[in-house]
């Protein structure tokens, strides 16, 4: 039988949409200030199903909240040159203020070089290196979206992190390790876990924070969690089952998002901020009168 929850969900969709609300605020005093609307430029190798929906959906939130948004399609056998060149065409492009390059790419395609094509500026997908070295410094500028998301869904409901002990699960370059700085940053204790981390249970069960993002089905199980632990589930795998046994984990945590609804909505919400954010810098203005 599935525990009944008790937790308090995070609303990531209504956040988001409240984030997209003052984005489009943004683009419109871009359009004002410069004469256009920002743009994000999409680049999406070859037809797979779930790449080709995600960058449907992130182009029609742009066009909802005022941005321009282009899409350059490539062959699924496309090189990792050629993309690269792609990719830096659109970095010198003047009009572009975002670079968005959906992941994963083919196994030709070597990603890390691809992601290092995009100037820093236009990195709105916090994916570079220098990106991942100013989230780590604490310098401002763009930070990896899901990361972000998960950062605004605690402030939201003010979740106290300093001096928190945090368990991130995963290492990916774009997800794990940068939530783990952002996290830190912000004076946490920061333990992260992966796929050969011994005795995971009870390594989980420290934290009171916990960031679940290894993209597999409910490998988190909700005797691992600490009574009134926070719970993010940054997993998403078909069938909408995200990295968390969410009945189980809900019995015993005091926060927790739900999949869908949680991180996903917010991981494109600040995506598209971020490109706001970006268009208002090229086009001379401070971040705060731009909202």
């Amino acid at each position: 039988m599935v525990p009944t929850a008790s937790a308090r969900l995070m609303d990531g969709a209504s956040l988001a949409n409240r984030t997209l609300e003052a984005t489009a605020g943004r683009a419109a005093a871009v359009l004002h200030a410069a004469g256009r609307r920002p743009c994000l430029a999409a680049v999406l190798v070859g037809d797979d199903p779930s790449s080709v929906t995600y960058v449907r959906l992130k182009r029609r939130r742009a066009e909802q909240v005022g941005m321009d948004s282009r899409l350059v399609e490539l062959p699924a056998g496309t090189s990792t040159e050629v993309m690269v060149s792609t990719v830096r065409t659109l970095s010198d492009d003047p009009t572009v203020d975002g670079i968005l390059v959906q992941h994963p790419v083919p196994r030709q395609v070597d990603e890390r070089a691809v992601f290092e094509a995009i100037a820093p500026a236009k990195d709105v997908d916090g994916v570079t290196m220098h990106s991942f070295a100013a989230m780590a410094m604490g310098v401002p500028g763009p930070a990896s979206c899901t990361p972000e998301g998960i950062m605004r869904l605690l402030d939201e409901y003010r979740v106290e992190l300093a001096g928190a002990r945090a368990v991130v699960i995963g290492r990916s370059p774009i997800l794990g390790k940068p939530m783990g700085m952002l996290l830190l940053r912000r004076d946490a204790t920061v333990t992260y876990c992966h796929s050969l981390t011994r005795d995971l249970p009870s390594i989980v069960a420290t934290g009171d924070v916990v960031v679940a993002a290894v993209g597999r089905p409910e490998l988190v199980r909700g005797e691992w969690i600490k009574p009134g632990a926070i719970v993010v589930d940054a997993g998403y795998n078909p069938g909408n089952v995200g990295d968390v046994a969410f009945g189980e984990a809900a019995a015993r945590a005091r926060l927790i998002t739900p999949v869908p609804g949680g991180v996903g909505p917010m991981t494109i919400a600040v995506l598209l901020d971020q490109t706001a954010e970006a268009a208002a810098r090229a086009a001379g203005l401070a971040a705060g009168l731009a909202t």
